[in-house]
């Protein structure tokens, strides 16, 4: 096929700014404003050539909640090198691994970070907006469909990050699908608090600016009323979060509250939102639609959604493929399940990627003949309607009896008092395995470990219930099971007798 600049996702995205496409930081940095953006883009792409960068050559990116990271980002896709986006608050502790990994040529950071590596890993270090020092706007790369855009991270939370491979024709693949499964329009504006370094942030900003709209950056959401007031304040029309967003919204925000009138959509993803915490959020703002969705990194980000239409009727599923996917549901053997049976998930079309970087044919298998195997446990109902029953690996087998921690973990958050859960399998000598509860108790809440015991079914085993502080989680929001058994915390005083009542019964 003839390369060409018509391929290149980012040039493609720059002919559909409008004049009211911006990058906005909501904390008072650098804003770009007024239809100046599609210039900005090309200029720092010349920036990046003129630096000794050529087509093919990957960059590390030390991404931040700011606007000239989304614009490093953009341009580096725009000039035909490979973006490698890395959470600039993890460059210190992945940024080097990766820069090898993806044997990279520089490391690009918008606030000169010192980065102390060995000498024979020492990047080509890049600060700043190069466009200011470049002599003029690059034209965008000419390359094929299938040329590497981006080196994105998995979110590494159940081990060390992977780099998936993302063409030019994922990117536009699955950003036009998101952009027809939201009815997204011109006149959009995201508030985004998720990092471009993780995939549901990229693809927010992808869809919103590839429409024309604009997105607005806010570091601040450890102070979510700042967040939410900012929303307002900068007409965003779309706000998008993983469940431990939603969690911080509903408990420590003034969401009721605060005029959220411009705001028509509720994006989320990253993980299992649970059904009250839904309710309770489209009791706050009932006006904005509320879109449950699920995606994989090496699927460009998003796979199916629930159309706000059906969630009433099918909270709890994360909804249909978007309209480019095809879904199946295959047993042990790789053979079709029937309806309303769980398998794992597969799925296909053109957003899959086709690879892991730099990793041999033996790590290859979840990718396969252009479907990827999500690890995912799910069954379709009648309706085509998708319902996830956990990890393929994250289940505890008690007396022969295999229970999902995602199912654990929805009945014990279903307790009141409850605010977060995580389930652990530990040896049982008689069992096999029983249930480790990792839990983050709301202030004041009393005899937890009891009203625990009565939501899980008689055969379910629980060695421990600890009360912990906070789950860990990743920079993204993701839990990382691994290191629970590390985590100190306070047992529940009735701890025991919960397993010893529940193998009496």
């Amino acid at each position: 096929m003839e390369q060409s600049p018509e391929w290149n996702f980012a040039a493609r995205l720059c002919k559909r700014l409008t004049v009211a496409s911006d990058l906005i930081d909501a904390a008072g940095g650098e804003s770009i404003r007024g239809g100046d953006l599609a210039e900005r883009i090309a200029r720092f792409a010349a920036g990046l050539r003129a630096s000794g960068l050529a087509a093919g050559d990957a960059i590390v990116l030390a991404c931040g909640q700011r606007p000239l990271s989304a614009l490093a980002y953009l341009a580096t896709i725009y000039a035909g090198l490979v973006a490698v986006p890395v959470n600039e608050r993890a460059l210190a502790t992945s940024g080097e691994s990766l820069y090898r990994k993806a044997r990279a040529r520089a490391v690009w950071s918008e606030r000169a970070m010192a980065l102390d590596w060995p000498g024979d890993a020492a990047p080509l270090a890049l600060a700043g907006d190069l466009g200011v020092a470049a002599a003029g706007a690059a034209d965008p790369a000419a390359l094929d469909p299938d040329a590497l855009a981006v080196l994105m991270p998995t979110s590494g939370s159940t081990a060390l990050a992977r780099l998936v491979e993302v063409s030019h024709a994922n990117l536009t693949a699955n950003t036009e699908a998101i952009i027809r499964s939201q009815s997204l329009g011109q006149d959009e504006r995201a508030m985004l608090v998720l990092p471009i370094s993780y995939s549901f942030g990229a693809s927010v900003l992808h869809s919103h600016l590839y429409q024309g709209g604009g997105v607005v950056f806010d570091s601040r959401f450890m102070f979510p009323d700042k967040v939410l007031r900012a929303i307002g304040e900068h007409r965003c029309t779309t706000f998008a979060g993983v469940p431990t967003a939603y969690q911080l919204l509903l408990e420590r925000s003034s969401l009721a509250s605060i005029p959220l009138d411009p705001l028509r959509r509720f994006l989320q993803a990253g993980g299992r939102l649970g059904v009250d915490q839904i309710r309770k959020m489209r009791a706050c703002v009932p006006h904005a639609e509320f879109f449950v969705m699920y995606g994989q990194t090496e699927a460009t980000a998003r796979v199916t959604c629930l159309p706000p239409s059906r969630l009433d009727e099918k909270i709890g599923s994360i909804g249909i493929p978007l309209d480019n996917i095809r879904v199946r549901i295959l047993d042990e053997h790789e053979k079709p399940v029937a309806t309303g049976t769980t398998g794992e998930l597969w799925v296909s079309g053109p957003s899959i990627c086709r690879a892991y970087f730099d990793e041999p044919p033996h790590a290859q298998v979840r990718l396969r003949d252009g479907w990827l195997a999500t690890g995912d446990m799910a069954f379709a109902d009648a309706d085509g309607f998708l319902w996830l029953a956990g990890r393929k690996s994250e289940f505890v087998k008690m007396r022969g009896i295999r229970v999902g921690f995602a199912e654990i973990e929805a009945r014990v958050a279903s307790v009141s008092g409850v605010l977060e859960c995580a389930a652990l399998g530990v040896e049982h000598a008689q069992a096999g395995e029983a249930l480790a509860l990792f839990v983050v108790a709301a202030p004041g809440a009393t005899e937890l470990a009891r009203q625990i015991r009565r939501v899980l079914p008689v055969e379910w085993l629980v060695e421990s219930i600890v009360l912990v502080p906070e789950l860990p989680r990743n920079p993204n929001g993701k839990l990382m099971r691994a290191r629970l058994a590390d985590l100190p915390g306070d047992a529940q005083s009735d701890a025991s007798r919960v397993s010893q009542t529940a193998t009496a019964r």
